[in-house]
């Protein structure tokens, strides 16, 4: 009775002592935490199997992470685990037995005794996940280490296997930073291994990867921007070296001037800036660029005593060897190239010693073991399993029964579904033909309003020209006046909406006639065509072309049409002394157009309806100006004729901006089609109203 009373008494007050104790450690009372934790275990004899498993991993921790003694780090994870030495202890007590072997590879790990810490964070993964008593968080961690350990022993593709698994395992881990910032580290890891394996695709798929999925996260963490950007740094320096296997020395060149304009900091990753130095003195030495070979190993000695990285000491050495090499003095070059072959040797005999156990054996071996363990198991299990199958059979007989029943009403079903998909199929038939139908409708639509708007342009352009030459007569007092320049007014507004209208009627049937274009000659021509348009409101356009000349497969009059559309909306709704500015850019395998304006913008309401034909998005300009809402749907069927894009980005603050991307052709433009290509045909175009 006594006894009984007591043990609850005894276990509370070892916890209460053990809780003590984690305050002073995280207070960094560490020794002290440790003398009181010991003095406790030593009066209270009598500890649960969780107790003594708290006290082990106390002094793992304190081992480990203060003290770095790996080996006394060792025996603390070996007693941990020694108390779980049966398979119901280990069943029972999994989280502390998987966490005893993370510990133990972990410590391994840090001692270069990868073979073992290999098979210690598999055999705590393996047992975590049967259990499913362990969080995918934990299972992250595993992943990670283990994918570590194979690269380290130049199993690439493995790694990068288990770098991806630690991913996708981590996204069950609680939001935080740590969290966050260790998923991209495992993308960039994935694309390194990938990088070894010789699969740059594969590598450069997955620093892309790592790099927009910093962009995407870091705005949750807007506090910690340096750490971003040091995360940002290293993926340039990845990426440079995939592209420098690929010869693509210019670009590896400014990757690797971006990473260590960052890495360089103190504070930053300097030892990745290191190596980042060291590739872009690989590239002046393949480009002979001596004095900036020179500066570069003379700049990066210094920090290269610091860090002392064999690796980095090697390439250091017969970087200079090249210099001197290049210089013609073979003397020094020789020297060079002795300390680079000493530093190598030392780097492969530390490699020589990863690589001499082959780890895929062992782990083929102890799954074995694993495997063995689970088929004496599955004999105990198999005598339980007769008995149920035997009370099976007797419910499949009930089950067969009832199928026969169903089956019989299914043929029924089956019969009444035939019946339902007959009449879909009229409805198809149907609903086709309606739909043949309206497309001819459509077509005679267009037919109709084109010949429609056709016989209006002569009565109203007589209209127009009768009543701009009766309002330059004398005679007329001011109403007069007014009524008449209101008449001249009307009938060219209604002029330029008939040409709208046979522009878009007309760009939904006409083939295009493509030709070689110079895309500078045509955006200069539309641009210096309507200079005079924007300097009758005091604006300026500023044209930014391409360096050289570009030739484009495009229908000349239509695309020069669609700019000068553009540009004509920047003018009309830009305020007096605005500056309109138009630029063209040369993309991998697109040609980009772009005009800007700094006007009204566009309201988010109207947004979605700009390019329907007669939107109701339409709007005066900034001197009420008359739009018509068809000009934005003549550009839009233009481009897509063309197969190319265009798009729009708009604030009311601070004015629009019209994107237009073109494929540039896979052939290259023949002589004898680009003579006149530098000619805007502008033949029957009334340039002094162009269309909006």
């Amino acid at each position: 009775m006594h006894k009984t009373a007591d043990e609850p008494k005894t276990a509370a007050s070892y916890n209460k002592i053990l809780d003590s104790a984690n305050r002073l450690y995280d207070e960094g009372h560490h020794a002290q935490a440790i003398a009181i934790l010991d003095a406790a275990k030593h009066q209270f004899k009598l500890l649960s199997v969780q107790q003594k498993a708290e006290y082990y991993i106390f002094h793992y921790n304190y081992r480990y992470h203060i003290l770095h003694n790996n080996n006394t780090a060792i025996l603390y994870a070996d007693s941990l685990l020694k108390l779980f030495s049966s398979p119901l202890l280990k069943k029972k007590y999994s989280s502390y037995y998987s966490n005893g072997c993370f510990y133990k590879g972990d410590a391994l790990f840090s001692e270069g005794r990868f073979n073992e810490a290999y098979l210690y964070f598999y055999q705590g993964k393996l047992m975590s996940g049967q259990n499913g008593k362990l969080h995918d968080c934990m299972l992250s961690d595993y992943s990670y280490r283990m994918g570590m350990i194979l690269y380290q022993q130049e199993h690439y593709r493995l790694a990068a296997h288990f770098f991806k698994t630690s991913f996708d395992e981590a996204g069950a881990c609680q939001l935080s930073f740590k969290s966050i910032y260790r998923q991209q580290e495992l993308l960039n890891n994935a694309g390194i291994s990938y990088k070894g394996a010789g699969e740059l695709d594969s590598a450069g798929m997955y620093f892309s990867k790592a790099l927009t999925f910093i962009d995407a996260k870091s705005k949750l963490f807007p506090n910690a921007t340096n750490s971003w950007n040091v995360a940002r740094a290293v993926i340039y320096g990845n990426q440079a070296s995939m592209l420098l296997k690929q010869n693509k020395f210019t670009q590896a060149e400014g990757l690797l001037r971006k990473s260590i304009a960052i890495n360089i900091k103190k504070g930053n990753d300097n030892k990745d800036a290191l190596f980042s130095e060291l590739k872009l003195a690989h590239i002046y030495l393949t480009k002979s660029q001596t004095d900036s070979l020179k500066s570069t190993l003379t700049f990066i000695k210094p920090l290269l005593d610091s860090i002392n990285d064999t690796d980095a000491n090697a390439d250091w050495n017969i970087l200079k060897a090249g210099y001197y090499e290049e210089l013609g003095d073979l003397r020094q070059a020789i020297d060079y190239f002795k300390l680079y072959d000493a530093e190598k040797n030392r780097a492969s005999k530390k490699s020589l010693a990863l690589k001499e156990t082959d780890i895929s054996e062992q782990l083929r071996r102890f799954e074995r073991d694993y495997e063995l363990e689970g088929l004496k198991k599955i004999n105990q299990q198999q005598n339980i399993y007769l008995a149920i199958a035997a009370a099976f059979a007797v419910v499949a007989i009930s089950l067969l029964l009832l199928i026969y029943k169903y089956w019989r009403k299914s043929k029924i079903n089956v019969y009444a579904l035939h019946k339902l998909n007959q009449q879909i199929n009229t409805q198809n038939v149907i609903l086709e033909s309606a739909m043949n139908d309206l497309e001819l409708s459509s077509r005679e639509k267009d037919r109709i309003l084109r010949a429609v708007a056709h016989d209006l342009r002569n009565p109203v352009g007589g209209i127009a020209s009768l009543s701009h030459a009766i309002a330059d007569d004398e005679g007329y007092n001011e109403e007069q006046k007014s009524c008449l320049n209101l008449i001249k007014e009307t009938a060219y507004n209604s002029i330029e909406l008939i040409n709208e209208i046979l522009e878009a009627t007309s760009n939904n049937s006409d083939r295009l006639v493509n030709q070689w274009v110079d895309i500078n000659a045509l955006v200069n021509n539309s641009v210096e065509l309507l200079r005079f348009k924007a300097a009758e409101k005091n604006q300026q356009i500023v044209l930014t072309a391409l360096d050289r000349p570009k030739e484009l497969w495009i229908s000349r009059e239509k695309i020069w049409r669609v700019m000068s559309n553009l540009i004509s909306n920047a003018i009309k709704f830009s305020p007096v002394g605005a500056t309109i500015q138009v630029g063209v850019t040369e993309l991998e395998e697109e040609i980009e157009f772009t005009v800007k304006d700094n006007g009204i913008g566009i309201p988010e309401n109207l947004k979605p309806h700009v390019f329907n034909m007669f939107t109701e998005a339409k709007r005066p300009g900034t001197l009420g100006e008359k739009s018509f809402g068809l000009g934005l749907s003549i550009c839009r069927q233009i481009i897509e004729k063309h197969h190319g894009q265009i798009w729009f980005e708009s604030s009311t603050d601070k004015g629009t901006t019209f994107h237009v991307r073109l494929k540039k052709s896979k052939q290259e433009p023949l002589s004898d089609t680009t003579t006149n290509s530098n000619s805007i045909n502008v033949e029957n175009r009334d340039t002094s109203n162009p269309t909006v």
